[in-house]
C-alpha cells in the first residue's frame, strides 16, 4: 500500500509499526460469526525462544480460520484447559465435536471444560491444525526467530487475525478464487488502516 503511494520504508520501520497498530487493526478485522455447527481442531507446536522450549496452543475449525492461539510453557492439562477456556469465553456457542491429535492433555481437559461435547482424537483427522502452523514457521524462519513469548503472543494475535481477512476458506483454494476473495477483503482492510482515500 505504501509502495502504491510512492513511499519507501524500511522493513525496520514495518517492524516498529507492528506493535504499535497491529493490535488495533486485528480487532477492527471483521471475526468470522461462530456456530454450533464448527468443528474445532486443537493442536500444540513446540517454539524455541532463548533456547527454552515453548508451546503455541491453536484451535481452527473446519475451514482453517484461526479460533485462537496461545503461547504456553507446559504441554500439559491444565495448558490445555486454559486453551478450552479461553475458546469457549471468545466464541460463545460450543462446537459440534473437537479434533485433537493423541495428546491425553486434551481428553483431561475436555472432561473439566466440555464433559458433554464430542471428541475425536486421531493424529489423521487433525491435518487441519498441524498445517495451520506451516505459515507461522516460515515467518519465524524469515523473522529469524522470536525474543520472548510476550512477543510471540502479540505477533500471533495480528498475524492471524490479518492472515484470516486475506486468505480464503479451504473450499475456495484456486488462484481466481483467492484473487477474488483478496480484492473483496482489500476495502475493509483500507478502512480499518485509515488508508481509505
Amino acid at each position: 500500500m505504501l509502495l502504491e503511494r510512492g513511499i519507501i520504508v524500511s522493513y525496520e520501520t514495518i517492524r516498529r509499526w507492528s506493535p504499535k497498530f497491529g493490535a488495533a487493526y486485528s480487532m477492527k478485522l471483521r471475526r468470522k460469526k461462530p456456530s454450533r455447527k464448527d468443528i474445532w481442531h486443537l493442536d500444540e507446536v513446540v517454539i524455541s525462544i532463548g533456547g527454552r522450549k515453548h508451546w503455541l496452543w491453536r484451535a481452527v475449525d473446519q475451514e482453517g480460520y484461526v479460533l485462537d492461539e496461545i503461547v504456553q510453557i507446559r504441554r500439559d492439562t491444565k495448558a490445555a484447559k486454559r486453551l478450552l477456556i479461553r475458546l469457549l469465553k471468545k466464541q460463545g456457542p460450543s462446537p459440534k465435536r473437537i479434533v485433537t491429535d493423541k495428546l491425553r492433555s486434551y481428553g483431561a481437559a475436555k472432561r473439566e471444560v466440555m464433559p458433554t461435547f464430542e471428541h475425536r482424537s486421531h493424529k489423521g483427522l487433525n491435518n487441519r491444525a498441524e498445517n495451520s502452523h506451516l505459515p507461522l514457521r516460515k515467518r519465524e524462519r524469515m523473522m529469524q526467530g522470536f525474543r520472548s513469548a510476550g512477543g510471540l503472543q502479540r505477533f500471533i494475535s495480528v498475524f492471524s487475525a490479518i492472515r484470516n481477512h486475506f486468505v480464503p476458506s479451504r473450499q475456495k483454494h484456486n488462484a481466481l478464487a483467492t484473487h477474488i476473495h483478496r480484492i473483496r477483503a482489500m476495502p475493509h482492510w483500507k478502512a480499518v488502516t485509515g488508508a481509505a482515500a
